[in-house]
């Protein structure tokens, strides 16, 4: 017994409730890594992450009994798997200790751009005047920021480069993704490609225990939380709302996260952000505001975040 598709007004909140919580939680990962840094190498830091969010993943799915992904969703998965939850991750966390945290996720966010592009190129995706006009004003707002805190010494070249490393991995696994969620549920999608990044940085297995038996309390903590929530629940949300949009939009809605770093890394970290910052910050939202927004002529509006059909409709019962 199937369940109807929801009403396409419906299936747009969530997706845009959905994008929210990643958008949140991801930018609260920029923080955490920053502060777990300080105890775990990259790859360390990165293993422990991704075994605790496959722990909590696996334990979601063995309660909704989801078996396999198909045949046909394997090669998206592996390589998304490869490329963002392995790669990406190692990377950034090393590039979080040569940087701050801000523009750590200034830099990452030269993604979007290249997953409209690789997104346009391999996926077909649309191009519409709002998301390039949304994308050209997060971008401003970024390289803004990106100078306000260059300024002040808390930068390095080799951060800097790193950062936009994770930028290619993470736009690739992105693109690499989208078609993988045509053919398995999000949850599928994430879980597995959170096992093979987890796979994928065993040689850090080593350095995982030995740190983890010096490390503060809070640090691992840190470490859990990365792998719980910005991971597991992150991860999970954002494939769903990806699943019913297309990548480019998903990755402008990410311009919104070097704001929010901002705000946290003044709060918790102490990274008190310039005038410049605050206004490229607000640049930031802006331009996610402009490109999630919709012509007034409501006749296309519809369509973009409207449901793809799933080969496993029964798997939306409990």
């Amino acid at each position: 017994m199937t369940r109807r598709a929801p009403h396409p007004r419906r299936a747009e909140l969530l997706a845009a409730g959905a994008a929210t919580v990643t958008v949140v939680l991801w930018a609260s990962a920029f923080v955490s890594i920053r502060s777990a840094g300080a105890a775990y190498s990259p790859g360390a830091l990165a293993l422990g992450r991704l075994l605790a969010g496959a722990v909590a993943l696996g334990a979601v799915c063995l309660v909704r009994r989801e078996g396999w992904p198909p045949r046909a969703a394997w090669r998206g998965i592996a390589i998304s798997g490869l490329l963002w939850f392995g790669f990406y991750m190692v990377v950034l966390n090393w590039g979080e200790q040569q940087v701050d945290a801000g523009t750590a996720a200034l830099v990452v966010n030269i993604g979007p751009i290249l997953i409209a592009l690789l997104g346009s190129r391999l996926l077909g995706d649309a191009m519409p005047p709002r998301l390039l006009a949304g994308m050209a004003v997060s971008f401003a707002g970024a390289v803004a920021v990106g100078l306000s805190m260059s300024g002040e010494g808390g930068s390095s070249v080799l951060g800097v480069v790193l950062c936009l490393l994770a930028a290619v991995g993470y736009a690739a696994g992105v693109v690499a993704q989208k078609p993988a969620l045509g053919r398995a549920s999000a949850l599928q999608v994430t879980t597995f490609g959170c096992l093979v990044g987890a796979v994928a940085c065993l040689p850090f297995a080593g350095q995982l225990v030995q740190e983890a038996a010096d490390a503060p309390v809070s640090a691992t903590l840190n470490m859990v939380y990365l792998g719980v929530f910005p991971t597991a629940l992150a991860f999970t949300t954002w494939a769903y709302a990806l699943a019913r949009t297309t990548a480019s939009r998903m990755g402008a809605t990410t311009y919104a996260v070097p704001a929010l770093v901002v705000l946290m890394s003044w709060l918790f970290l102490d990274e008190v952000p310039g005038t410049l910052t605050l206004a490229g910050g607000a640049l930031c939202l802006a331009g996610v505001a402009v490109s999630r927004s919709r012509p007034r002529a409501g006749k296309a509006a519809a369509p973009e975040l409207t449901p793809e059909p799933r080969p496993e409709p029964e798997r939306e019962q409990a």
